[in-house]
């Protein structure tokens, strides 16, 4: 892609997810994802109505009277972005590719990450980590991040959202909220979602395409893998191999929904045939619900 090219098309995803990140997603984003930690204030005389565990014993003691230590929301978060590069991201069968989805999610939640002054880091990965962006300010930060999202090239296939994790986990050492956008299919990664979550809030978006679960009879067609290569000649046209299929798929989906669920992680799925808008709102208020 030229450099032509690839700046009309930064401008034009820039436009849309700015957008919805000013009209729809600001206020929803900023309570659902609040500061984490409480950053002490002040010392005030105590008043009816404060709570006792906030009585400073110290203070109180030297003059003779109750006060009360203040504490202030750590607004300022850092949002890290893990970002599934592999192979089957380039699958798309309806309205576009799982790699052209997740690039418009990753640049809404960036723009409504930075409208609340928050930081904003990017790890692509395949079946190793492609790269590494650190966290971040600023509107030109976020148009760099958008840049790579259009135009990386990774340089491997295959998905591992353990090794990913892994190298978050170390990386990054202040408490910060991660998307992971990815179709999650992948070997096991549990454990390594357990220890992430224990230290950082982990918020899982999958994607899906509607046609991985279920196949339309078109006949005998062609099926390639995205991430081996490997071509398969699959006979649609047989009922007991689509139904055999849509088993497969329900179980694969049921047992992440499971691995995401024992690892406390809260998470929602976005098909490449509808728009991301109704199931983020969906997630930021059930979050938002919580507090």
């Amino acid at each position: 892609m030229d450099t032509k090219e690839l700046l009309k098309k930064v401008r034009k995803i820039e436009i849309k997810t700015r957008g919805l990140s000013n009209h729809l997603f600001s206020g929803e984003y900023h309570s659902a994802f609040k500061g984490r930690g409480m950053a002490f204030s002040e010392v005030r005389e105590y008043q009816v109505g404060d709570e006792i565990r906030t009585i400073d014993w110290n203070v109180t003691a030297r003059f003779n009277h109750p006060y009360v230590k203040v504490f202030d929301e750590e607004r300022e978060l850092t949002v890290m972005l893990l970002m599934d590069v592999s192979g089957s991201e380039n699958f798309g069968t309806v309205n576009q590719q799982k790699q052209d989805l997740a690039t418009e999610l990753c640049a809404v939640l960036a723009f409504s990450a930075i409208q609340n002054n928050d930081k904003v880091g990017v790890l692509f990965f395949s079946d190793k980590v492609e790269k590494f962006i650190p966290p971040k300010k600023g509107r030109s930060h976020i148009l760099m991040i958008i840049r790579e999202l259009i135009d990386f090239k990774p340089e491997n296939t295959g998905t591992n959202v353990a090794e990913a994790l892994r190298y978050f986990t170390s990386a990054i050492k202040k408490k910060s909220t991660a998307f992971i956008i990815s179709d999650f299919i992948s070997p096991t990664f549990e454990n390594e979602l357990k220890i992430a979550n224990k230290k950082h809030d982990i918020i899982a978006l999958r994607l899906y395409d509607r046609h991985e679960e279920e196949f339309p009879n078109l006949g005998l067609i062609p099926v390639k893998d995205e991430e081996t290569g490997q071509i398969l000649w699959v006979n649609t046209g047989d009922e007991n191999v689509r139904k055999s299929f849509k088993v497969e798929a329900l179980k694969r989906n049921a047992l992440v929904k499971e691995v995401f669920r024992k690892s406390g992680v809260d998470a929602t799925d976005i098909g490449t045939h509808e728009s991301y808008v109704k199931p983020l709102m969906t997630l930021f208020k059930k979050r938002e619900g919580r507090r």
